[in-house]
């Protein structure tokens, strides 16, 4: 369908930014890959166009390289429209996350229209510098926050620090979207820090 014709470039365009952010941050293949938990080749497959980078990976990335979500993008302040307009949201090809932007780039808050699938589950432990804030649109969200896990339904909120340990999943057959709002603060403790998730 030729309306998939424009998705086919920024997918294209997405893979030649995370090389030149790379490069420009001067990290390796493998510095980097290691700094998000990743494969030096899985990362070699991001940057080639082989795979689209799931939401968490893609965060994980723009932190890597003292960047935003925005700036991976390819989108610039001086696309600063207040209004953003509705549109659907395509799955990534890998880990089936999909994401789409809901606020203005180049912003200290980042804003965006999330889909977690059911059957792929994040099981990454994410500790970094900034707050989060996520609303359930539809589904049941199961959310770990330290110890504790909240499953939060249609209209639920949360709002916590994200220097707490967390992870989020769906918890409905059918997945989970969200509303999902952050403050991507730089740090030399903002890394991401990895470990196995909950069952």
């Amino acid at each position: 369908m030729t309306t998939s014709q424009p998705d086919d470039r920024e997918v294209a365009g997405l893979a030649a930014r995370l090389r030149e952010h790379r490069l420009g941050s001067r990290l390796t293949l493998e510095s980097a890959a290691a700094r998000v938990g990743l494969s030096p080749a899985y990362l070699s497959r991001l940057e080639t166009g082989q795979r689209q980078p799931s939401l968490p990976v893609l965060l994980g990335l723009a932190r890597a390289y003292g960047s935003t979500v925005s700036g991976l993008l390819g989108e610039t302040p001086d696309d600063l429209d207040p209004v953003v307009r509705g549109g659907a949201i395509e799955p990534g090809r890998a880990g089936g996350w999909g994401y789409r932007r809901a606020g203005a780039p180049g912003r200290a808050m980042q804003a965006l229209r999330v889909q977690v699938p059911p059957s792929v589950q994040d099981a990454v432990v994410r500790v970094h510098p900034g707050e989060e804030w996520l609303h359930v649109v539809r589904g049941r969200l199961r959310l770990t926050l330290g110890d504790r896990v909240h499953l939060l339904d249609e209209g639920d909120s949360a709002h916590f620090d994200s220097l707490t340990p967390h992870c989020i999943a769906a918890d409905s057959a059918s997945g989970v979207e969200l509303l999902f709002l952050h403050t991507l603060l730089q740090s030399p403790g903002g890394e991401l820090c990895l470990g196995g998730g909950p069952h």
